[in-house]
């Protein structure tokens, strides 16, 4: 998510989850080619598994962007063909390429050709005025034949003409029943599915149709979620991460990244929701807002943060 699932926040999410594959930010191939690598595509190796999500249209831009990516060290390259943002369309990227599956199927064999790691595309299930089934089974269809086997699919039609792109998130209908039948008519794809899923729950009722779950804002917003993932979705037998434990191991990377010059508040801005629906949450969110940005401020204002909350405390019912 732009301007959100930056290199800080994935590094704190990894210490809630260590089999998800967590993506970056959507970083535009003009970026990638002639930008600040180490701002845009740097990260920590604890992050892995991750993807690279790239947003472009100009098959040879997407190939050396890709080419780039791999040579970073990401897992995993991920076409964003699904933005729905004004900047992104007048880029002539993003969800807008919903129709040009053609030019879509162009991207993906070129990024293909040029790495060896898995090359994904991430859609919504149509645009516009566009049939939402003959839509989303043509753009699959289309760009599958490319060699695409990995398909991410945000399950709302995005209104490019006359919604915002938070209205794009909300507005729109959910059709899980659209990616459900994409699944079961291209059974040799792999099809993830994304939008409004708020719980590890609801991921695992969804994972009886398809083969994987993205989960966006209920992930940033309410992260804790993510600690129980790899016991539930992995069965794996290890105890969840206790929420202070979690602090306490984002300390040494604070310090580090301090010291690169990043600013106590582009990290704890990420971290706002680990307590919510515990008792404190409110005064943990509200010293951090507070003093996060003061001049100076590094690891002790964290634990200050989290002695307002209750060691080993109970999530509230109404969390």
């Amino acid at each position: 998510m732009m301007d959100w699932t930056d290199r800080h926040c994935r590094f704190f999410h990894r210490l809630l989850t260590r089999r998800t594959l967590l993506y970056t930010e959507m970083v535009t191939t003009g970026a990638i080619l002639h930008g600040d690598r180490e701002r845009l595509l740097g990260f920590d190796p604890a992050e892995h598994p991750v993807a690279l999500q790239i947003g472009g249209s100009d098959p040879a831009d997407l190939a050396a962007s890709a080419r780039i990516g791999e040579e970073w060290g990401y897992d995993e390259i991920n076409l964003n063909v699904g933005c729905p943002s004004d900047r992104v369309q007048s880029g002539r990227f993003g969800a807008c390429l919903m129709a040009e599956p053609d030019l879509v199927a162009r991207c993906v064999g070129a990024m293909r050709d040029a790495v060896r790691i898995p090359v994904t595309v991430k859609s919504r299930i149509a645009i516009d005025a566009m049939e939402e089934w003959p839509t989303l089974e043509g753009f699959v269809r289309t760009v599958s034949a490319a060699g695409c086997t990995r398909f991410v699919v945000h399950a709302r039609k995005a209104w490019l003409k006359g919604l915002s792109p938070k209205e794009n998130r909300d507005v729109p209908p959910l059709r899980y029943d659209l990616v459900h039948r994409l699944k079961a008519e291209f059974p040799h794809l792999d099809i993830s599915i994304n939008g409004g899923i708020r719980t590890l729950a609801e991921a695992q009722a969804q994972l009886a149709h398809v083969d994987g779950v993205m989960i966006g804002r209920a992930a940033y917003e309410t992260p804790f979620i993510l600690a129980d993932a790899d016991r539930l979705l992995y069965g794996e037998s290890a105890e969840p991460p206790d929420a202070h434990a979690v602090v306490r191991a984002m300390l040494p990377y604070v310090e580090a990244a301090r010291r690169r010059g990043a600013p106590l508040s582009a990290i704890t801005r990420h971290m706002l929701g680990l307590f919510q629906g515990r008792p404190g949450a409110r005064a943990w969110r509200r010293h951090l807002s507070e003093n996060a940005h003061r001049p100076g401020a590094g690891p002790d204002l964290l634990l200050a943060a989290a002695a307002f909350v209750p060691e080993a405390a109970p999530l509230a019912r109404s969390a």
